[in-house]
C-alpha cells in the first residue's frame, strides 16, 4: 500500500485478518512448544525417579552386604575385648514410645546383664549416619526405660568404607568404629577414647569410663 492509497473498510479487515492469523499461528507454536516442554520435564524426572529408586536399591544392596561381613563375627570382637556378650540380635526394629507410627531398627544389638551395644551398619557410612544413630539411641534408651532394662546402653557404626572425617566424628560423639579390613572387622579404639553410656532414666547420659571393652 502506497501512501496514495486510502484505507478503506475491507483493507482494514483484510489487514486485521492477515494479523489475527499471524496470532494464531504464533500462539499455536507457542502452545506446541509448551507441551513439548513440559513433556520433556515429565519424561526427565520419571527418568530421575527411576535413577533414584535404582541407586536406592543399589544402596540398601551395599548396606545389607555390609552386614553380613559385620554380623558373623562383630559379637567375638566385642569379647576379646572383655565384655561377654551372649545375646546377639539382627535387625531389631522398635517403636518410638514418642511416636505412635514411629519405629526405628537396630541393625545388630549385642548384650549381656549389664551393657548392650547398639550397632548402626552402612556400606560407605557419612556424618548424618551418625546424627541418625544418636537419634536412634535416645529412642532405644527409651524403650529399654518402660521395659525396666538397666542395662547400659552403648552405641557403635559399622562400614565397610569408613572415611576419616567419619570415623572422627563417630569417636567425638562417643560411639565405637567398627571397620572391614580383609574379610574380617576390626574395632577401632585410639588411645584415651571415651565410649558414651545411655544409662538408666534415673542416670544421666554421660560419657564416663567402662570398666569392660578395655584391653
Amino acid at each position: 500500500m502506497t501512501s496514495t492509497e486510502t484505507l478503506n473498510f475491507e483493507k482494514v479487515w483484510a489487514m486485521f485478518q492477515e494479523s489475527d492469523k499471524k496470532f494464531q499461528e504464533s500462539r499455536e507454536e507457542f502452545d506446541r512448544r509448551a507441551k513439548e516442554t513440559d513433556r520433556q520435564m515429565k519424561e526427565t524426572s520419571r527418568k530421575m525417579e527411576e535413577t533414584d529408586r535404582r541407586i536406592g536399591e543399589l544402596g540398601n544392596r551395599f548396606g545389607e552386604l555390609a552386614e553380613h561381613l559385620v554380623a558373623p563375627s562383630i559379637m567375638e570382637k566385642f569379647n576379646e575385648l572383655g565384655f561377654e556378650f551372649s545375646d546377639h540380635l539382627h535387625n531389631w526394629q522398635i517403636k518410638d514410645p514418642d511416636n505412635p507410627v514411629g519405629f526405628t531398627e537396630i541393625d545388630i544389638l549385642l548384650g549381656n546383664g549389664d551393657i548392650a551395644i547398639a550397632i548402626e551398619v552402612k556400606a560407605k557410612p557419612r556424618r548424618a549416619a551418625v546424627d541418625e544413630h544418636l537419634r536412634r539411641m535416645e529412642v532405644l534408651r527409651k524403650v529399654a526405660d518402660r521395659r525396666n532394662d538397666k542395662r547400659k546402653y552403648q552405641g557403635a557404626l559399622a562400614g565397610a568404607i569408613m572415611e576419616e572425617p567419619v570415623r572422627q566424628y563417630a569417636l567425638e560423639k562417643g560411639f565405637y568404629v567398627i571397620e572391614q579390613t580383609g574379610d574380617t572387622v576390626m574395632i577401632n579404639i585410639p588411645d584415651g577414647f571415651i565410649p558414651r553410656e545411655w544409662e538408666p532414666e534415673m542416670h544421666q547420659s554421660t560419657c564416663t569410663p567402662s570398666k569392660q571393652g578395655k584391653n
